[in-house]
């Protein structure tokens, strides 16, 4: 797994020594492969929820537009991200209710209590409306 490369070509101590990773074929491969893809997710589904709410419902508080924005594309890639049968159904739960009560503990913090309850409410919409969706799948994910 691990290579060294350039230890011939170190002259004392002014050159390192270069170690290269390889990982193509590794367990940590597959979840870095989706880990890019829930990343990718959180990103669309951040800037398509923060596009409509500001152009459809255009509120006077710009952050918290981003903050909701946040919390959709959090539910999109946490749930794609949990999408496999590595995760068991508690798993999935308690990921879920983790990543909710961060999202409260941070939109209390930077606003207040009212106004990050509905970060939960959009969480969890988002969440159960992707496992919804992927129970009518023959496969039961919307991975494939």
């Amino acid at each position: 797994m691990l290579e060294t490369i350039g230890a011939e070509r170190c002259y004392g101590n002014f050159l390192p020594i270069i170690l290269r990773f390889k990982i193509k074929n590794s367990t940590f491969a597959y979840y870095y492969q989706d880990m890019k893809k829930a990343l990718l997710y959180f990103a669309l589904g951040t800037v398509l929820s923060f596009l409509i709410n500001y152009l459809f419902y255009s509120s006077e508080n710009i952050g918290l537009d981003i903050y909701y924005a946040v919390a959709f594309g959090c539910a999109w890639g946490i749930a794609y991200y949990l999408d496999t049968p590595d995760f068991t159904l508690p798993q999935k739960l308690g990921l879920s209710f983790v990543a909710m009560g961060l999202l409260v503990l941070i939109g209390t913090l930077i606003f207040t209590l009212e106004l990050a309850i509905p970060s939960i409410l959009k969480f969890s919409t988002v969440f159960v409306a992707y496992y919804l969706i992927a129970s009518f799948r023959a496969n039961k994910t919307l991975r494939r």
